[in-house]
């Protein structure tokens, strides 16, 4: 292994050590107040420590091995899967570094070939019982195996799960010893019908055209993560081990003789009256002993401080539903609630309920705490074009959403779940779609949904482009596990069966028992929403041309999938492949790593990429790279603005980015990159995103302004300056403006540019309120090239941007102010261009001393340019326990001007 593999090897250790150590605490709710959650941290020096081997098949003597004989076992990555653990242990390559995953290498065997068997494995753990448990009744709760296992404590079978969405307690009073140590065995067995690639010539099981995704369409025979055997947008011929394993929390809590479980609150707005709200409460109440138990449950809202309870008489070993109404209890009605709202919409107000069970001692059985908020989401098809729209407490919310896919092999962490989740909100996307064939999210994932703001739409496990489950019970005991676990959250508003596909017969009526407050739908592609596209890279002219997809218009109705790739910044593709592939770029590895060259980053997008002058360089071509990401995102996001809710060309009530998040390192990566690095379409995004935004339009050269609030602006102003490459002023527009309510002034003006002006050139916009203070502001970039049409790579937008190299150079000034609060060091970075030139796309990167870039941090802006005379201040927030060095280095570094270091001590 050379230096540069080393150095790979060695930020991999760091990152598991960071994915699967303190970070994961809260991806699992708790159960109980006396709760402890049974994992391993990367080093295995977790309380915890687990082990695995491979199972022998001979089941009774295996059990006995467990008890007593551990030699040959590996330590254990729990929350994880087999080939996470394996890969820590040296036993396989890096899966994301290079190809080193693809199949045909054979680096990494895939169970379609080795068979089943490779992948089954024992997982075993010692723990012992906390003494705060003693006197309690004692619970092992599993939060998500994938696929099938046994348990087993000192001996003793618990019993078996199935299926990778469900999750299931057991009780260990008089099995688990209360002092002294007990051992934990579980037997893990991969997917009943691993699936594999496609071979020329088999049946197509659904979508045509589409890849050969899902394989040969085998895996959806199981009750799990679809795309784990490949994809167009990840890994294209799969995950070797199918993703098995203890792959969430394993939990051990205490309670009572009595259990609530499943608590659900069910909010009725009379709208468009929201000056009161009535709650009713359910939940279930299990007597685990063989006693007949009496007592009282009991709850209250803490906000409002609303308060009720009933006397409760259970049988041994019954479970009763129990329902408080707001018609026999008039304490469930909260007068003038806080309503929770989506981005942009009002504040994310949430109550949180607290239930009780306190038995005739006055002694607390259980008691649970769940939020929710006080809204009302629902979905219809009263538009124009009878599109799918939603509305929250009566208001239409015009979506731009994003499809959400999860980490490839399930390197999930609390760290990387608010990063992407942190990034969305920045961006200024609303509406997350869970797409079918990944998984069943969080607990941690659906609160910060709920703090951030977002809408979610929750889709099940199917796909059209994969057969049905074979166990239809088991696919719906998980989707009832499901529904219950999430139906609380205020975030959650749409339940949606499967991913271009049927249902499975029975699921309608269970969403209707189980929660009637939500919308239900089939499929992706139905009741108001229309297919997909575009998904690879296209020319920015085609979206406002609406010709970017060879199926015809995609920019009216409801889009549930339409977008584009962004290469990642040059340090991620450093970490992404070895040198020798990154330049030259070697296309097969380029390839393999765009999920078999689907979003077409070797072919359009390096041709866009070339029309800022061929690169001599990788450093040269990542950079200029991230100008065509910058421009394709903010130009999606204009032109579903400019068509917001028909005050365009046509009628829009939303769409969903296809697609969001990288579930593995890529070269057709996002707003954000598998390294949790942002790139230039994350801030851009953000500009086009923003919630009073004037835009430009490259086929029709006019101004408009978008609105994304509930409120009118009247005697605003917006203006454009057009400037030479030479940084003249050659153009000035304005015009007064009053901007309706949720809505859009559409081509307030136009601008006709001097046929004079140089090749290169660029558009400055700024909305101004009554007092002139500017508002919301965005800057492009244009050539003089005409667009010749559909399908050619030419036009103002993406064609003749040589000249861009002809820039004359500047030297910008920065100075650094710090300070420290709620255990979080804050950098100002102020930038200004002192110069009569412009400095063209700007980026700031606060690195360590060995020159890489700080994870996870949080610019409010970057990848800006500065006209003549313009300054910046840029926030930049970094985690204080995530720092282990005296000094960091700010570099500054513009298009063309020389970078400038800047040390900030922060001792």
């Amino acid at each position: 292994m050379n230096k540069k593999h080393l150095l790979i090897a060695a930020f991999f250790l760091l990152l598991e050590s960071t994915l699967f150590a303190q970070n994961q605490a809260h991806l699992s709710q708790p159960s109980a107040k006396q709760s402890v959650f049974l994992r391993s941290a990367a080093g295995y020096n977790g309380t915890y420590a687990w082990q695995m081997h491979k199972a022998n098949g001979a089941e009774g003597k295996e059990v006995s091995s467990v008890q007593y004989n551990t030699s040959g076992w590996q330590p254990a990555i729990v929350p994880g899967t087999v080939l996470n653990s394996l890969v820590a242990n040296k036993v396989y390559p890096e899966p994301y570094y290079g190809d080193n995953n693809r199949r045909s290498k054979k680096l990494i065997p895939d169970m379609a070939d080795a068979g089943k068997e490779f992948y089954h494995y024992w997982f075993r753990t010692v723990f012992t019982i906390p003494k705060s448990f003693s006197g309690k009744r004692v619970w092992l709760k599993f939060h998500g195996i994938n696929y099938r296992c046994e348990i087993w404590v000192n001996g003793k079978s618990l019993g078996k799960m199935a299926g990778m969405f469900n999750s299931q307690s057991y009780d260990l009073t008089g099995i688990a010893k209360p002092n002294g140590k007990n051992i934990l065995a579980v037997d893990v067995l991969p997917v009943d019908v691993p699936g594999t690639y496609y071979k020329p010539g088999q049946g197509r099981t659904g979508a045509v055209g589409e890849n050969h995704n899902g394989g040969d369409g085998e895996i959806g025979k199981n009750v799990t993560m679809l795309m784990s055997v490949g994809w167009d947008f990840t890994s294209p011929d799969g995950i070797r081990d199918r993703n098995t394993g203890i792959w969430r929390d394993v939990e051990l809590y205490a309670t009572g003789d009595v259990v609530l479980e499943n608590p659900f609150i069910q909010t009725k707005l009379p709208l468009p009256d929201t000056s009161l709200a009535k709650q009713t409460v359910s939940v279930e109440v299990r007597n685990a002993s063989d006693k007949v138990q009496k007592g009282v449950l009991s709850g209250k809202i803490i906000e409002s401080g609303n308060t009720f309870s009933k006397p409760v008489t259970l049988a041994p070993k019954e479970t009763r539903t129990i329902i408080f109404n707001p018609e026999n209890y008039t304490s469930l009605t909260i007068h003038h609630p806080k309503l929770w709202w989506p981005i942009n919409k009002g504040s994310q107000s949430l109550y949180t309920l607290t239930l009780k069970y306190t038995n005739l001692l006055n002694q607390i059985s259980h008691s649970v705490t769940t939020q929710f908020g006080v809204r009302e989401i629902s979905s219809d098809q009263n538009t124009p074009d009878k599109s799918r729209r939603f509305l929250v407490n009566g208001q239409p919310i015009f979506i731009r959403g994003t499809n959400w896919v999860p980490e490839a092999m399930l390197r999930n962490s609390e760290q990387r779940t608010y990063a992407e989740l942190r990034y969305t909100k920045q961006a200024g996307v609303n509406f997350l779609r869970l797409w079918g064939g990944g998984i069943a999210e969080s607990d941690y994932f659906y609160q910060l949904c709920d703090k951030f703001g977002f809408l979610v739409w929750n889709e099940f496990w199917l796909t059209g482009d994969t057969r049905f489950p074979t166990d239809t019970a088991l696919y719906l005991r998980n989707f009832e596990n499901t529904v219950k676990r999430i139906r609380n959250h205020a975030a959650l508003a749409y339940y949606v069966a499967a991913n271009e596909s049927g249902e499975v017969k029975g699921t309608r009526a269970l969403v209707e028992k189980l929660d009637p407050t939500r919308g239900y739908q089939v499929q992706s592609e139905c009741c108001g929403v229309h297919d997909g596209s575009p998904y690879k890279y296209e020319n920015p002219m085609q979206y406002f041309e609406n010709t970017a997809s060879k199926r015809g218009s995609r920019v009216d109705g409801f889009n549930p999938e339409y977008g584009t790739p962004s290469t990642p910044i040059l340090e991620s593709l450093e970490k992404m492949m070895p040198a020798k592939d990154l330049w030259p770029i070697n296309d097969s590895v380029w390839n393999y790593l765009d999920g078999n060259g689907f979003h077409q980053i070797t072919t359009k997008y390096k041709d866009a990429v070339n029309e800022f002058g061929k690169s001599s360089s990788i450093e040269e071509f990542a950079r200029k790279a991230q100008f065509v990401g910058a421009m394709n995102f903010r130009a999606v996001w204009e032109v579903w603005n400019y068509n917001k809710f028909g005050y365009g060309d046509r009628f829009a009530s939303g769409l969903l980015f296809w697609y969001h998040n990288s579930p593995l390192p890529q070269t057709a990566s996002r707003m954000y990159d598998w390294y949790l690095e942002p790139t230039a379409a994350l801030y851009y995004s953000q500009n086009g995103l923003a919630p009073l935004h004037p835009q430009f339009d490259y086929l029709k050269n006019t101004v408009s302004v978008y609105n994304d609030y509930r409120k009118a602006f009247n005697n605003y102003s917006v203006e454009a300056a057009v400037y030479d490459l030479n940084s003249n002023v050659v153009l000035k527009k304005s015009t007064r403006i009053n901007i309706p309510a949720d809505g859009v002034v559409n081509d307030a003006f136009k601008l006709d540019f001097p046929t004079n002006i140089t090749q290169v050139h660029f558009i400055k916009l700024k909305l101004r309120d009554g007092q002139g203070k500017v508002i919301s502001d965005a800057f492009y970039w244009r050539s003089k090239d005409a667009y010749k049409g559909a399908w050619t790579m030419t036009g103002p937008a993406v064609s003749g941007f040589e000249d861009i190299n002809k820039l004359p150079k500047v030297k910008l000034d920065v100075t650094v102010n710090k300070h420290v609060a709620n255990g979080k060091l804050f950098i100002q970075a102020s930038i200004s261009n002192p110069s009569k030139l412009l400095a063209f796309f700007t980026q700031l990167k606060l690195q360590d001393g060995t020159k890489h870039n700080l994870a996870t941090l949080y610019y409010t802006d970057n990848f800006f340019s500065l006209l003549p005379g313009e300054s910046k201040t840029v926030t930049i927030e970094v985690g204080l326990s995530e720092l282990n060095i005296k000094k960091l280095q700010l570099i500054t570094d513009a298009f063309n001007a020389n970078s400038i270091n800047t040390s900030i001590d922060i001792r």
